[in-house]
């Protein structure tokens, strides 16, 4: 089993037992609801899990969205009436509400690029933003309900997660935010958003017109977010694995795009182009060791990493960063190192070396 799977599995679990916790201390209702209840919102927790996580960009806070939602949705479910939505909209309009009442306020989660200009020396201190509450990516795994969207942008199944997409996303408003995702990714009629939203449908497509123009802006095409087939993308990812793990730089550089970008929340730093991008991992080599363990993982539909490193005063493989890719059909054109610890518990990936 691939710590993908793990981490997923870690994530639906946590929504599962909140779908118990909601139901529990409300027996006078009757345990054949109770039952009911979990029985039919089941097949919704993961997509509703996925939704909220488009929404906050934050694994950890959208399952406590989610759990929000079942117990709201629990509360008043003596009052859905199936005459007028169906259960899955039910459950998305109380999601997407929740995630708008959690974003009051709050700051976005972005990426270092959407935050400060690249670097061009390799060597430059390194900047740490702890107080930035960084995009987190997302453990793979069954991920349903997403419609074919919009031609122009954006909404392919895997598409609609990817790093890129989600990083751009976290820099509309919400309003706008959770109408992309409503009209172009879950392919909702604008009528049904506006509803859902407490507004007209011709604010619904103005929003979804000026969110459509922001991604545009930020070069998310429609050829931006299609994915090589995952066999050439993995294929790529063997390669720099086994150039990584035997600290073969120039191997490394064949493996890059002219304008590949290296970033590593929660670190400002972050680079374009092979020349910076090797250096930078050149200087890791030097600050952490050449030895090395990698295992394949993936995340928000991308090929990703789990790196463990062992330093020379250390028998033990040790868990360094999380790393997410953006492929060509040849080469990596965009790399996410992630060192937090919320993204490796959403993961569920061991803290040492398990070979």
């Amino acid at each position: 089993m691939t710590t993908a799977t793990a981490g997923g599995t870690t994530a639906t679990a946590g929504v599962t037992t909140a779908s118990a916790g909601v139901t529990k201390g409300f027996g006078q209702r009757g345990d054949f609801e109770k039952r009911d209840f979990e029985k039919r919102t089941a097949p919704y927790r993961r997509e509703l899990l996925t939704h909220c996580y488009r929404m906050l960009g934050s694994v950890h806070e959208a399952e406590d969205l989610v759990q929000e939602t079942l117990l709201r949705a629990w509360l008043a479910y003596d009052r859905y009436d199936a005459d007028r939505a169906s259960l899955r909209t039910w459950l998305y309009r109380i999601a997407t509400n929740r995630c708008l009442t959690a974003l009051r306020g709050r700051a976005c989660r972005p990426l270092p690029s959407g935050l400060v200009g690249a670097l061009e020396d390799p060597g430059a201190p390194m900047t740490p933003a702890a107080e930035v509450p960084w995009l987190e990516p997302f453990p793979d795994g069954p991920v349903s309900g997403v419609g074919t969207g919009d031609p122009a942008g954006v909404v392919a199944a895997r598409g609609s997660l990817r790093l890129a997409l989600i990083a751009a996303m976290q820099l509309l408003p919400p309003r706008q935010r959770a109408v992309l995702i409503l009209r172009d990714v879950l392919a909702w009629p604008a009528t049904e958003v506006a509803e859902a939203l407490g507004t007209s449908t011709a604010s619904v497509n103005s929003a979804l017109q000026r969110a459509r123009a922001r991604l545009g802006e930020a070069g998310l095409t429609e050829d931006e977010v299609t994915e090589p087939p995952d066999h050439e993308q993995r294929a790529v990812i063997d390669r720099y694995q086994r150039a990584f793990e035997d600290a073969d730089l120039d191997a490394l550089r064949t493996l890059l795009t002219q304008d590949v970008v290296l970033e590593m929340p929660p670190v400002l730093n972050w680079y374009v182009g092979p020349e910076a991008y090797v250096a930078f991992i050149a200087r890791v080599f030097a600050m952490r060791g050449r030895d090395w363990r990698l295992r394949p993982t993936s995340a928000n539909g991308q090929p990703a990493l789990a790196a463990y490193v062992r330093t020379p005063d250390d028998p033990t493989h040790r868990l360094h960063t999380l790393q997410v890719f953006t492929t060509t059909r040849t080469a990596v054109s965009h790399t996410v190192v992630f060192q937090l610890p919320t993204v490796f518990t959403a993961f569920g990936v061991a803290e040492v070396w398990e070979g």
